[in-house]
């Protein structure tokens, strides 16, 4: 036995080192879509350089959920949606119901923007930009390795992203003194914008994405947990980074005074920085921050149900292509149903506190970890983000419900 785990020891550091890269560009790429640019753009333009401090909050918030969630699954060796079952049984299927809801209604909107990519790439319809995109991402549950595909597509996809995002960024000559600083003492704290960060980047399905790809990737134990951490901090970084390098572009158009379209504010500085070039650099960005969040949330979706029966588990793979092709046709028939992504997206924001708040519970049983000592910095920080976002939340559903009538 014990030759057996020496030969295994020495076989993981290359094999995981991939993986571990694997789940993060995979949650890193799930959050960065279409909302995400839209989002980082809207805030830079009303906040300017103080958004830098949102920034810096939100990715602390982003490390603690996903250091925490990350690695109760990884010590346990279930999924969240287990987990949530055997702390409160029936939980684990509610959890499931909202993620799966949330992943469909989201992803009309990732199929959606994967369209306008390559209608502004190649001048194509945004349907007919849908439908290809969906044929990508399909093409890649279908090969026979699809794990490993998915892992090297989220990974190129993330390079070219962030390659093309600094790069704008340098084209807009931003002041970047004064956002380090504004980064530190704001002049303005928009507790809203943080929320809304938090739950774009590890909200829903997200926070689940690169746990469950480490978990059916044999990466899982109290053994691997310094491997597990690593890699979820790596994800929130890609990230961040992302979204720093975003934040650059846009206060580089807005401290000179130009104007952004409201109709597309992502497309606009993009184009305001670089002209015709940044309009098609858009287009690339547009299309691989949607693409790998259609990829990701169908994955993540469906792995909170395949372990509720033997049938589901079997066929998940043929359950991922229908998920990805029931929210093409969607899109394609309705178009992005405004209200259904409003609720959605305000039950979205509950459900990091419930799913959070539930790990951190099982946590402290032996019956799911066993003799696991969870660090109680952990604990503290993890319980901090269940309540604020659990007030948001609150606060967002409260606030969507008059514009559903």
């Amino acid at each position: 036995m014990s030759s057996k785990q020496d030969k295994k020891q020495s076989n993981t550091p290359k094999l995981n080192w991939s993986l571990l890269m694997g789940a993060a560009f995979l949650m890193a790429t799930s959050a960065i879509g279409p909302g995400f640019l839209t989002q980082t753009t809207v805030f830079t333009q009303t906040l300017a350089a103080s958004f830098g401090f949102v920034i810096v909050i939100s990715v602390i918030l982003d490390i603690f959920a996903q250091t925490n969630v990350w690695r109760i699954i990884a010590v346990s060796e279930k999924r969240g949606q287990d987990i949530a079952n055997m702390v409160f049984p029936g939980l684990g299927y509610v959890l499931a119901i909202l993620i799966v809801l949330g992943g469909i209604a989201f992803n009309i909107g990732n199929i959606a923007g994967a369209g306008l990519g390559l209608n502004v790439l190649l001048g194509i319809s945004p349907k007919m930009g849908a439908i290809i995109s969906a044929i990508i991402a399909l093409l890649i549950f279908l090969v026979k390795e699809a794990g490993k595909a998915m892992d090297r597509f989220t990974q190129i996809a993330g390079f070219v992203m962030i390659g093309l995002m600094i790069y704008v960024a340098f084209s807009t000559a931003p002041p970047v003194g004064e956002a380090v600083v504004k980064s530190i003492a704001p002049d303005k704290i928009d507790i809203l914008a943080i929320v809304t960060l938090v739950g774009g980047t590890v909200g829903g399905y997200i926070t689940f994405a690169g746990g469950h790809r480490l978990l059916d990737a044999g990466v899982k134990g109290v053994d691997a947990l310094p491997q597990v951490t690593r890699s979820s901090v790596i994800g929130i970084l890609i990230t961040s980074v992302m979204r720093i390098a975003l934040f650059l572009a846009v206060l580089g158009v807005v401290s000179k005074g130009l104007q952004i379209d409201p109709d597309n504010p992502p497309a606009s500085v993009f184009q305001l920085a670089a002209g015709n070039i940044g309009y098609k650099i858009f287009g690339i960005v547009m299309w691989s921050a949607a693409i790998t969040s259609v990829v990701g949330a169908a994955y993540t979706s469906v792995s909170f149900i395949r372990t509720f029966n033997k049938g589901l588990e079997k066929n998940h793979k043929w359950i991922t292509i229908g998920f990805i092709i029931i929210s093409t046709v969607s899109f394609i028939l309705i178009g992005q149903p405004v209200k259904v992504l409003i609720l959605v997206g305000a039950l979205n924001g509950l459900i990091l506190p419930i799913a959070l708040g539930t790990l951190l519970i099982a946590a402290y049983k032996k019956s799911i970890v066993g003799d696991y000592k969870h660090p109680l910095w952990l604990t503290i920080s993890g319980i901090l983000v269940v309540v604020v976002m659990a007030l948001m939340g609150g606060y967002t559903i409260i606030k969507s419900i008059p514009q559903l009538f």
